[in-house]
This record gives structure tokens, C-alpha cells and sequence, in this order.
């Protein structure tokens, strides 16, 4: 008599297992979308009401990875979806739901045009991210936009800083012309390298060609500012002022009226007190000192940090010191007491700042007091940044979303594809 074993009620089959986590992890995934959707509506609400500018960050997605502990590709989605949330009305409406990811609704914030929200939105109920991207791809380029969160008068901000600018301006058969454009103190740094290589071309000039037995018309040109300017471009304008011919010329000559606090390069225009400070805590500059209109004598011709110095200020804190800056290339040193106030040159009043910050800094937008140890920084109203995120524990139930479904997951036919064609714009 043969017998036949029954299977054990109690063991779970490895599918049914992995239903039962499916299940789970979509329900999870629309409670993490719902989620997503309303940090969303409050980064656009600090965009709308430009929020984000008093905390002295250099854009919506830097205050955004420093808050959230995000990555900075993760901010970039985030900050982008909330730039553009009025032009994608439906799309925000499927994050809120939990019906789309961050992911599909931030790559459409990234590349589509305006108008395009009820296109994408039934795309992206089935299509995969990568199959968004080359759906995206195909939709010819548009111009730029207005921003729709900048329709209300923004509060006055500092005007922020032009960088330097070098545009050509066009060419003939003999010559290319360029347009050069720079801040007054990257000017007069500019004008002192250009004079350094000028006198060292004209004394090379007078010691090999300046023979009066020697008619005029055999002897090469006199040296221009032209050919100081190739000349200053051949020897890198970024190496050391000590490398360079004349290296004494290079230096940055600033007059500054003790009684009144006011500065101005030499020949040049008056300085603001945020370029007067930022010019001498880190920079080759020789500073005479005036009383009543009446040089009284000159300071210290450098208040530059030597590399030895530098090296210390590295290891001790490798980063920008501003809570939620990570830039690690380009740091200025900066003087916690400035040079001028009798700050000294030394480890305990130094940091490291870039250089956006570091102009910041010098403007107002923010202030750093306190030893180099234990800095403090604080926004342009006075509230301390603290260099952690702001998660922490919940205290309320995760949102009532149906679960995720996601993508079909089929390959995508893109030969029966329509890609989206903006409507042609009126003159009207």
C-alpha cells in the first residue's frame, strides 16, 4: 500500500513570498511619492517667496542637498520640479498621489516644454524613466521660458557679482578682436600684470635694440600694451607673483584714509567696503595709509597665507566652513578678524571660504565670528546655520495613497510614438 506525503500547510511558496513583498514595497513606494510631492510644495514655496536667498546658499538645490541629507542629483530633480510646479499641474497632482516617483516627474521638470503636462503625464503612468528620456529627446528645443514663480516683486536682494567677462567681437584678414569685461578690482589686478610685463618688454627693448648708430626704420616695433598682453598670456597669468618678471609690479597698490575708512585704488576709483575688506584678507596689496589727503605711511605689502599655513588650514577642515557648503576646490583663506581691524595672519583666525561665500561674506549676506575652532555662522537675519539636516523621527502617519504600481515594464515601440509639438507662438 503506497502512501502519499501532503505538503505542509504552514511553508510558504518562494511566489507567494514575493507577492506578499511586491505588495509591500508598492505601498511603501506610494507613501514615498506622497511624501516626496509635499517636500516639493515646500521648496516651491520658498522658491516662490525667495526664502531660500537670506540663508546666504548660492542656489535652491545647494539648500536643498544641505536640509535634506540628499545628494546633490537628487536636489537638482527637486529643486527643478518645484521651479516649474505651476507648468505641471497633473504631473504634480500623480506625485501627490503616489501614482508617479520623483525620478519620472523630475526628468520632465528638467526637459519639457512648456504646455507639454497633459502629454508626459499619460506617459509616464507606464513608461520607465529611461523611456521618458528618450521620449524627451525627440521633443524639438525650445527657448527659454519666464520663470512663473517670479510674477510678484521679489523683496530687494544685494545685487550679486558679474563675473568677469570675454566675449570675441569679431575678425578681418588681419586681426580677431575680443571684448574684455572685469570688476574693478579684477581690473586693476589686470592693469598691474599687463604694466609688469610692459617695462619688463621695453628695458628688454633698450638693452638689445636701442642703438642710435642704428637707423629707425631697421629696429623692431617699441613694445605695446599688445605685446605685453601676449606676453602676460604666454607666462600664465595664474602663476606666482614672485615667478613673474618685475614680480613687484603685480602688486596691488591701495590707498586707504584711516579717519574715514575709505579706500581707493591706486589711480583708480574708490573701493566699497566689501572690496576693501575682501582685497586684503588674501591678496598680494600694498596699502598706504592717508590722513586729511596726506600719505602717513604704508602697511604690510602682503597679507597672503604661505603654503605651509595653507596645508594646516586644509587639514583642518578640508571644506568650504560655511554649514551646507561641500566645495572643495578654489577655498580662499579668510581672516575670522579682518587684516585691517589688526587681524593676524595666523591658524586660529584663518578659514577656508569659497569663493562665493567668501564675497558673500564681505557683502553682508552672512557673518562668521567665534576662534577658528568653533565658528558660528549666521544668515543675513541672524538665525545660526547648523551643518546637519533637518530629518529627524516622524510624528505623523505616512500618507493615505494608494500603492505604486510603476511601469508596465514592455519594451517601448518608439515607431508609433508622437512626440510632443509645441504650439507655434503668437505675435498677439
Amino acid at each position: 500500500m503506497s502512501t502519499t506525503t501532503a505538503p505542509d500547510a504552514g511553508v510558504v511558496r518562494p511566489k507567494d513570498r514575493l507577492e506578499v513583498l511586491f505588495e509591500e514595497l508598492g505601498e511603501l513606494m506610494g507613501q514615498r511619492n506622497a511624501i516626496d510631492g509635499r517636500i516639493v510644495d515646500i521648496v516651491a514655496e520658498m522658491d516662490h517667496d525667495r526664502l531660500w536667498g537670506i540663508t546666504g546658499c548660492r542656489s535652491l538645490s545647494a539648500l536643498v542637498a544641505w536640509k535634506t541629507g540628499s545628494s546633490t542629483r537628487n536636489a537638482e530633480k527637486i529643486a527643478a520640479i518645484a521651479h516649474r510646479a505651476t507648468q505641471f499641474p497633473l504631473c504634480m497632482a500623480g506625485l501627490r498621489e503616489g501614482r508617479l516617483s520623483i525620478d519620472q516627474v523630475g526628468i520632465i521638470a528638467e526637459k519639457a516644454g512648456q504646455g507639454s503636462d497633459a502629454h508626459y503625464v499619460t506617459l509616464a503612468e507606464v513608461a520607465t524613466v529611461s523611456q521618458l528620456n528618450t521620449a524627451l529627446k525627440q521633443e524639438p528645443p525650445l527657448p527659454p521660458e519666464p520663470d512663473p514663480w517670479r510674477d510678484t516683486e521679489p523683496e530687494p536682494q544685494p545685487e550679486p557679482e558679474r563675473p568677469p567677462s570675454l566675449t570675441k567681437a569679431g575678425s578681418d584678414d588681419q586681426y580677431t578682436y575680443w571684448k574684455l569685461g572685469l570688476s574693478h578690482l579684477d581690473a586693476a589686478t589686470f592693469d598691474a600684470a599687463l604694466q609688469s610685463h610692459l617695462d619688463a618688454a621695453i628695458a628688454q627693448w633698450r638693452r638689445d635694440h636701442d642703438d642710435e648708430a642704428l637707423p629707425a626704420e631697421h629696429r623692431p616695433p617699441f613694445p605695446t600694451h599688445g605685446q605685453a598682453f601676449m606676453s602676460l598670456v604666454q607666462s600664465g597669468a595664474d602663476a606666482e607673483a614672485a615667478r613673474r618678471p618685475h614680480g613687484h609690479h603685480t602688486t596691488i597698490v591701495a590707498h586707504l584714509d584711516v579717519k574715514d575708512q575709505i579706500a581707493h585704488l591706486h589711480l583708480g576709483p574708490l573701493m566699497s567696503d566689501a572690496d576693501r575688506q575682501y582685497l586684503t584678507c588674501d591678496a598680494t596689496c600694498e596699502v598706504w595709509f592717508e590722513r586729511d589727503g596726506q600719505p602717513i605711511g604704508a602697511g604690510r605689502t602682503t597679507r597672503t597665507i604661505s603654503r605651509r599655513l595653507r596645508r594646516a588650514l586644509e587639514y583642518r577642515h578640508p571644506t568650504c566652513a560655511v554649514p551646507g557648503c561641500a566645495a572643495t576646490r578654489g577655498l580662499h583663506a579668510h581672516h575670522i578678524r579682518h587684516w585691517e581691524d589688526g587681524g593676524p595672519t595666523e591658524l586660529e583666525n584663518l578659514v577656508l571660504l569659497c569663493p562665493y561665500h567668501h564675497r558673500a561674506h564681505h557683502r553682508g549676506a552672512i557673518t562668521i565670528t567665534g576662534p577658528a575652532d568653533n565658528l558660528t555662522v549666521t544668515d543675513s537675519h541672524g538665525h545660526t546655520l547648523s551643518p546637519g539636516s533637518l530629518a529627524r523621527p516622524p510624528n505623523r502617519p505616512p500618507p493615505d495613497v494608494p500603492p505604486y504600481r510603476g511601469p508596465i515594464g514592455e519594451r517601448a515601440d518608439w515607431w508609433w510614438y508622437t512626440p510632443f509639438e509645441p504650439k507655434p507662438q503668437s505675435n498677439n
